[in-house]
């Protein structure tokens, strides 16, 4: 089994990384704020502006260490990384699989289904945890979109084409986030959710959720790239230049399990405050210094949970769940699986 590495999230924006000896050293205004041996470092997430030393960024690309560059507002900027040593066998299986549709449908029906049960899961958790004081309105929401993610993950499995698993992977979205805020039960009046707004981030819930799909879209580019696929060619989102679209397939399992039960977590039980967000004349909605450290903090304590995994029956920290599942992506393209099992929280 992989080891579960750390990864290093550099918030202070004006800390510059270097090189020294076998450590990464964080310094900020000339002065060293931490370190930290290579060998024990998975990857490293800056939003810092003033960035990496060539050294640094020579030994993390010979490490075989992720890289990257987010702005403070954790807008991904650039990544370095090494020569490419992904297994070419693997690679051509996977762009011949990509460009056959009776291949690539049975993965992609795996990871919509996958995506809606785990909707599900995280309403009933939320049932579970806060029902008794929900008012009505409130669980009759939630308890409405569960049946929905229910019926459209039962229609996702019985799919046949690409095409029509993306509109089932669009409406459960829909019933899934109509019911978002109801599950909230922080302070309502900061953390009011109302959709989903991206680019930007249009209130504090939105902000919170793109940051957490940075953070998980790097682990999953890193566990791809790791086990050596090629991450701009994917399967449910289409071929876009600059667009790591298997990382995002990877990520569409794995959101509702990783990301959006940490944010609630940290809205419900007052882990982040408004102060903890700013909001510039554009109305775009940002993550203060303080409120990345809470989150970051969090996103690293929720990574060493440990989880039964349900296809392979082992327990393992949740952090390497990105790992296992590109793993067993690779196992299957190469034939050694019949099908993609996808991870399905319990």
């Amino acid at each position: 089994m992989r080891r579960h590495l750390n990864t290093i999230y550099v918030t202070s924006e004006d800390a510059w990384l270097r090189k020294d000896g076998q450590n990464i050293v964080v310094e900020v205004d000339g002065a060293e704020r931490g370190r930290a041996p290579l060998h024990m470092i998975g990857g490293v997430v800056s939003f810092a502006r003033p960035g990496a030393s060539p050294a640094l960024m020579a030994a993390c690309a010979e490490s075989g260490i992720a890289l990257s560059f987010l702005t403070p507002h954790g807008r991904f900027l650039a990544r370095v990384e090494g020569p490419r040593t992904g297994n070419v066998l693997l690679r051509r299986a996977q762009h011949r699989t990509a460009d056959d549709a009776a291949r690539a449908v049975p993965i992609v029906r795996g990871i919509v289904t996958a995506k809606a049960a785990n909707q599900r899961t995280v309403l009933r958790r939320a049932l579970r945890d806060h029902g008794a004081k929900m008012d009505d309105a409130a669980r009759t929401a939630i308890e409405t979109a569960e049946a929905r993610l229910g019926h459209m993950a039962r229609r996702a499995a019985a799919a046949d084409d690409i095409a029509t698993l993306r509109g089932h992977e669009g409406d459960a979205a829909v019933a899934y986030f109509g019911a978002f805020d109801a599950m909230i039960q922080g302070d309502r009046a900061a953390f009011a959710f109302r959709g989903r707004s991206r680019r930007p981030p249009l209130d504090r819930v939105n902000a919170l959720l793109s940051f957490l799909y940075a953070m998980l879209g790097h682990d999953c580019r890193s566990a791809l790239e790791s086990t050596g696929f090629d991450p701009q060619v994917g399967f449910l989102h289409a071929d876009r230049p600059g667009r790591a679209s298997l990382a995002l397939d990877l990520m569409e399992e794995l959101r509702p399990v990783l990301a959006d039960r940490l944010a609630l977590t940290l809205i419900n039980r007052g882990q982040l405050k408004a102060r903890d967000f700013t909001i510039d004349e554009g109305g775009a909605v940002s993550l203060t210094d303080d409120g990345r450290k809470t989150t970051l903090m969090a996103w690293q304590e929720r990574k060493k949970r440990d989880l039964r995994h349900p296809f392979l029956g082992e327990s393992m920290p949740m952090g390497l769940v990105p790992h296992v599942q590109a793993l067993l992506l690779s196992r299957h393209l190469r034939g050694d699986l019949d099908g993609y099992p996808p991870f399905i929280w319990k």
